[in-house]
């Protein structure tokens, strides 16, 4: 497995592999867990040189969020990645030049959900993904579910800017109780863990609404808005959304994304669930 932090070194590999095999790529923050190795596993399968960057975007963090305290652990997670049959990693210090002023903004789909309480993150993502493209020249990438609306926005970024690369996008990873694997559940201390499998739960109970006929999202979300205030969650927002345009269904006919965040103790706690219609799949 090659370790590369620098981007002309990551370039030079790249321009060797590219069009003789089919390059494989895994974005990642580090801290891994079954959730990123579930995707790690997804692209290793479909693609003979995989690529899996490690860095943690300082611009798709605000001023008053958790860029400092994001749990890092290089040694580990390259251990892990080795065992994954990764070919290469890409870890470098810094992406960007100091006075760095060009970035890439979707202007649709980051309005809703997660956009209103977190401005300018979707816009580092989409910038920090755009300049990973470029550099790895991936022919797939692989993104999770769990971050639904991050993936909706990179399909539309590579759709109107049209890069040539398939996207993948894997499913949820969830602990044994439901609560969704994040690296952000590290900070959360014993008594909070136990809270948080509220959001999974209201979730499920949502499903089950819909199933047995409810149309009304407002009569959804607030079941699941009093289930999570009882276990002391702070709810920064409850959605029943259009899984494509991802604006908010006035009343449920077919296929919803019903989409959550919400504060257990400091930590915030994203979740979500798909559901495809009496017909479909969950």
């Amino acid at each position: 497995m090659i370790v590369i932090r620098e981007k002309d070194k990551l370039r030079e590999i790249i321009r060797k592999v590219k069009g003789e095999k089919k390059i494989g790529f895994v974005p990642t923050m580090g801290y891994l867990h079954e959730g990123h190795l579930s995707l790690i596993r997804l692209a290793r399968e479909r693609c003979e040189f995989l690529v899996v960057s490690i860095y943690v975007n300082p611009t798709q963090f605000g001023p008053e969020e958790d860029y400092q305290e994001y749990p890092r652990d290089l040694a580990r997670d390259l251990e892990l990645l080795q065992r994954e049959g990764v070919d290469l990693v890409f870890a470098p210090d810094n992406l960007y030049n100091p006075d760095h002023s060009t970035f890439v903004v979707e202007e649709e789909l980051s309005q809703y959900l997660c956009g209103p309480f977190r401005p300018g993150h979707f816009r580092g993502v989409t910038t920090v993904v755009t300049k990973l493209f470029h550099l790895i020249e991936p022919d797939l990438a692989v993104f999770g579910a769990k971050d639904y609306q991050q993936a909706k926005i990179i399909e539309r970024m590579v759709r109107d800017l049209d890069f040539d690369v398939e996207l993948l996008i894997g499913p949820t990873i969830r602990e044994g109780d439901g609560l969704a694997m994040s690296s952000r559940n590290e900070y959360l201390n014993p008594e909070e863990r136990k809270r948080a499998i509220v959001l999974y739960r209201s979730l499920i109970r949502a499903r089950e609404l819909i199933e047995g006929g409810e149309k009304d999202p407002e009569v959804i979300t607030d079941q699941m808005s009093k289930m999570i205030e009882r276990e002391g969650g702070k709810i920064e927002y409850i959605e029943i959304v259009d899984p494509e345009s991802l604006q908010p269904l006035k009343r449920i006919e077919g296929s919803a994304l019903i989409a959550l965040a919400v504060r257990i103790g400091k930590t915030r706690l994203i979740d979500n669930l798909l559901y495809r219609g009496q017909n479909g799949n969950r």
